[in-house]
């Protein structure tokens, strides 16, 4: 049995959180994406300012962004707004909340007929949420923002049987398939983030359950999996690293789970790129290597190898 931390133990090892504002999200950007027809697109992220999630999982940093109280009715149209303003056009549009979409004290319900207005325009739009928070309001937004296709972005984490649960998610593989499930019928397109090396596992367990939890993903209906090299920087995962129960993933690791992953010809399988350089321990091949995991990305085709002495 893993050690199982409480919120209370999770919340007393946090660094402070940033100060954000209610009225502007909190980053913004447009990358390109290969999209689910096969076209590399432009996607427009915004990272939206709101309540923190109330699910205190133990390998996330998302609140250090969030604020302690609800957004006011109207602040994350405005968000949206102001975002847009200062992007350039774009196909598909993420709005990630760090953390649950359809957590009503999050983003606000009333607010949902405002956001479609100014999202309804892109191809796909795409958000982030429990497993557990999918419901009717999941269905009820698919309506107000079309014709654009609805896609939503749901954390399996693994499917290790002692580390999900001691992840603190609040969540089981039943949970999970019956969020997709529940999705796939409305006509609600799902992706999947998916941990590299998440705590309690060594390097060669977590590439291992890394590929266990996408064959997971693509057997439910998943179109999409997004895999998240797990790293430090909540306050608890420096403390799992001091007593030898975590480290982050290698490059290599990194480089044959996507590999694998477009391998399996299932469905999208993109590695987020977020600080990757930290994993590059050689100076030589390091941004070579990473340029080449990016092309895979777009291409969702096995690249040639970056050859260096280091290996």
């Amino acid at each position: 049995m893993l050690i199982q931390f409480t919120d209370e133990q999770i919340l007393a090892a946090r660094p402070p959180r940033n100060a954000v504002d209610p009225r502007r999200p909190y980053a913004f950007l447009v990358e390109p994406e290969r999209n689910a027809r096969g076209e590399v697109v432009d996607v427009a992220t915004l990272f939206l300012t709101n309540r923190e999630c109330p699910f205190r999982c133990l390998m996330c940093d998302l609140w250090k962004n969030t604020l302690t109280e609800p957004v006011a009715a109207g602040d994350i149209p405005e968000q949206i707004r102001w975002g847009l303003a200062q992007l350039p056009p774009a196909r598909e549009i993420k709005l990630y909340n760090s953390g649950n979409f359809f957590d009503r004290k999050a983003i606000p319900p009333e607010d949902y007929a405002a956001i479609a207005e100014l999202v309804r325009g892109f191809d796909t739009v795409i958000v982030e949420n429990h497993p557990n928070l999918c419901d009717a309001a999941c269905v009820r937004f698919r309506d107000l923002i079309a014709p654009a296709t609805l896609e939503i972005a749901l954390g399996l984490e693994t499917v290790h049987p002692e580390v999900l649960p001691a992840l603190n998610k609040r969540m089981t593989l039943d949970d999970f398939r019956r969020a997709v499930e529940f999705l796939l019928d409305a006509e609600i397109t799902v992706r999947a983030f998916i941990l590299l090396r998440p705590p309690f596992l060594d390097e060669a367990a977590g590439v291992e359950w890394a590929l266990r939890s996408l064959e997971f993903a693509f057997s439910l209906g998943v179109g999409c999996c997004s895999i998240i090299p797990t790293r430090a920087g909540n306050g608890i995962m420096e403390q799992l690293r001091r007593d030898g129960l975590f480290a982050p993933p290698t490059l290599r690791s990194a480089e044959g789970v996507l590999e694998t992953g477009i391998d399996m010809r299932r469905g999208r399988v993109f590695l987020d790129l977020w600080d990757l350089e930290s994993l590059a321990d050689c100076p030589k091949c390091g941004p070579a290597r990473i340029q080449r995991l990016r092309r895979m990305n777009l291409s969702q085709a096995v690249l040639p190898a970056v050859s260096c002495e280091c290996h």
